[in-house]
């Protein structure tokens, strides 16, 4: 899977927050999009997402040198931010099995293995609304990392995470990027020193 990015803009009524952004994501690269609060770092993945339009631009994904129609782009990525919320209404076995008849567990894995690494074995029956701002933090982001998707956006990937969280994501991140597409939005240089590339969203305003 590889993402190509051309001539990107996004601007809110008259003011410009990034222009003349172009770049290629390809699969045997990571990448950290990095600036301060309120430079565009979300606003870049909300457009390379599909969540917003750009102002100009274009976004492209492709597979094998074909091009992925915008409305299949879902099936191909998981995206994990701040601003999108689960379902908590829902168990923890209610909502796995509902996630899982739209996206498929990495090859090999079973629902328990899944809840195990992301050390929820004991809360499958407990309602996600009382799951604590860590657990859930865990709950997305094991989503994203222990998922078939070729590609995988964060954003702010440790917020609401304690110490022993920071160490269970840097272990996990480090082995998607082995298999994934990885892009992630941060100001923290530990939640992407990893990456091999930075686009920083300042020198594209």
């Amino acid at each position: 899977m590889q993402i190509s990015v051309t001539s990107l803009g996004k601007k809110y009524q008259k003011e410009w927050i990034f222009r003349n952004l172009s770049e290629d994501f390809t699969p045997d690269n990571s990448y950290a999009i990095t600036g301060p609060n309120g430079s565009g770092k979300s606003t870049l993945l909300q457009l390379m997402t599909s969540y917003f339009p750009p102002s100009e631009g274009e976004i492209q994904y492709s597979k094998d040198g074909t091009i992925v129609p915008v409305d299949k782009q879902y099936q191909y990525l998981d995206v994990i931010t701040p601003y999108l919320e689960i379902i908590e209404e829902f168990t923890l076995r209610e909502f796995l099995s509902f996630h899982f008849k739209f996206k498929e567990l990495k090859v090999g894995y079973t629902l328990d293995e899944f809840v195990n690494k992301v050390y929820l074995g004991n809360d499958l029956d407990k309602m996600i609304r009382n799951f604590s701002s860590g657990m859930k933090q865990r709950l997305k982001l094991g989503l994203a990392f222990f998922s078939q998707c070729p590609v995988c956006f964060l954003d702010e990937p440790t917020s609401n995470l304690d110490v022993k969280g920071v160490d269970w994501y840097l272990e996990n991140v480090a082995e998607a990027v082995k298999e994934k597409l990885v892009v992630i939005s941060s100001n923290q240089k530990y939640e992407y020193d990893f990456c091999k590339k930075v686009i920083h969203i300042p020198h594209f305003k």
